[in-house]
């Protein structure tokens, strides 16, 4: 007698596995997460049937590896944030916002790979003439590129076998579909299980593939959890969709660090690198007006500055407003808290809005100087002078604590021709000489000192 099939509930979020349905998840607290997928029972008498295959370990000493780890994309942007190219075997999962750049540079950087490497693309949105026509806007006309259009990931993957082409692309993970599900492509079980299929592909020929995944509402990407746990790199596209600049960071990387980022330029022929993402940044600056500071931030190695914006203005509420763009919210209440308390300006009547120029996050705590600065300056509508910059942490007490990297950011200021820089008393004593005949170092302790100089 044939099993009857049973439903499940999964979390979309977390991966929780439930028998019924629950509006909040039971294991990560999120509302409205539990998705219904159907559970294809087994034969109970084949459960404890021996597969009859062997297995084997290899001794990790017995292992080799290749001379050539890495395949190099031709974007120095992206290869920074893989940690220098992609790995062969790897499973990369590139995320952000719809129209953000994602299927571009994947399709741009198949130009360069093209010239030497054979191309997999994959997709199950678009057809191979919608390609084409992409890719010749894109100037992409590499004779090693293939185009598949394609849904099913169990064909896929024997193609990939039989072809053993050197990259994969498949665009998108949440068009895949898995036929022994009975769910539809884009849910819980079928991303849950194309991946899989493809992570097992990826390892067992060493050939690295990039898998497109979408957002959700929330920004995060779209299907389970366990998604981000399966692949090897997490990369996201960042940035505003009406400006031109995108950011890309690596969220999870097995192979590299997670703290650098990618800086394009999206043109009407594609995405432009740009190797200069301070200059880029502080471009444009306004001219005498109050309310601005440049603030120095480290983006892994990199140290990259970034224009501060505050506005403070009378309330015509009853409760004064709080707002900020690219910084964190609950941190620029803090530091209105301490410039209260410890340095004596009320915002208690006042709209306070923060801005970091260029669509630029800043979460790193050197950030609090410049951005207190600001918001001072734009209180007492004094200008802060063009030639000067702060980093600096802010603690509850109203002292400036010490930050990492102090020389590569001062380096990185008097190249860009800034004269001063406030700086925490702490790393004053650890600044190089070199760095100092350069650059006019201001050291302060606390709040009160910082806005000092400016005053």
């Amino acid at each position: 007698m044939a099993l009857k099939s049973k439903s499940q509930y999964v979390c979309n979020q977390c991966g929780y596995v439930t028998p019924k349905w629950f509006g909040q998840c039971p294991g990560c607290r999120e509302w409205d997460t539990m998705v219904e997928e159907i559970v294809q029972p087994k034969n109970e008498k084949n459960i404890y049937k021996s597969t009859g295959t062997t297995l084997s370990a290899t001794n990790i000493s017995n292992v080799k590896t290749d001379a050539e780890l890495r395949y190099k994309t031709g974007m120095k942007e992206l290869d920074r944030v893989m940690g220098g190219g992609i790995v062969k075997g790897s499973l990369i999962l590139l995320s952000g916002d719809p129209g953000i750049g994602k299927s571009t540079i994947l399709l741009q950087i198949c130009e360069h790979l093209g010239k030497s490497l054979e191309i997999l693309y994959v997709s199950g949105e678009e057809s191979a003439h919608q390609i084409k026509l992409r890719a010749d806007r894109l100037s992409v006309s590499s004779e090693k590129l293939s185009v598949m259009c394609e849904t099913d990931v169990q064909a896929i993957s024997e193609y990939i076998r039989s072809t053993k082409p050197d990259i994969v692309i498949i665009d998108s993970i949440q068009t895949m579909n898995f036929t022994e599900l009975s769910s539809t492509p884009g849910s819980v079980a079928q991303v849950r299980e194309s991946t899989n299929i493809l992570m097992r592909t990826a390892k067992s020929l060493e050939i690295p593939i990039i898998i497109v995944g979408h957002v959700n509402k929330d920004g995060n990407i779209a299907g389970p959890k366990v998604l981000e746990h399966i692949v090897d790199c997490v990369l996201y596209f960042e940035g505003d969709r009406n400006l031109s600049y995108r950011i890309l960071r690596a969220v999870k990387n097995r192979y590299g660090s997670t703290n650098e980022i990618g800086v394009f330029d999206m043109l009407d022929t594609g995405l432009s690198e740009i190797e200069n993402p301070s200059q880029m940044l502080i471009s444009g600056r306004p001219q005498n007006t109050s309310g601005t500071c440049i603030a120095c931030a480290m983006e892994g190695s990199r140290p990259i500055l970034a224009e501060v914006q505050g506005l403070v203005a009378p309330t015509g509420f009853g409760n004064p407003r709080r707002m900020s763009t690219g910084f964190d919210y609950s941190r620029m209440a803090m530091l209105l808290a301490v410039l209260e308390k410890r340095s004596g300006y009320f915002f208690g009547n006042m709209d306070a809005y923060i801005n970091i120029v260029g669509g630029l996050k800043l979460d790193e705590p050197a950030t609090d100087l410049p951005v207190a600065i600001s918001l001072v300056s734009s209180l007492k509508d004094i200008v802060v002078p063009d030639d000067i910059l702060a980093f600096g942490e802010i603690g509850l007490t109203g002292e400036i604590r010490g930050v990492n990297h102090c020389d590569q950011r001062l380096i990185e200021a008097a190249r860009l021709g800034f004269k001063r820089c406030i700086i925490p008393a702490q790393n004053y004593r650890r600044v190089s000489d070199n760095v100092k005949k350069n650059i006019e170092v201001i050291a302060v302790r606390t709040v009160r000192d910082a806005i000092g100089v400016i005053l």
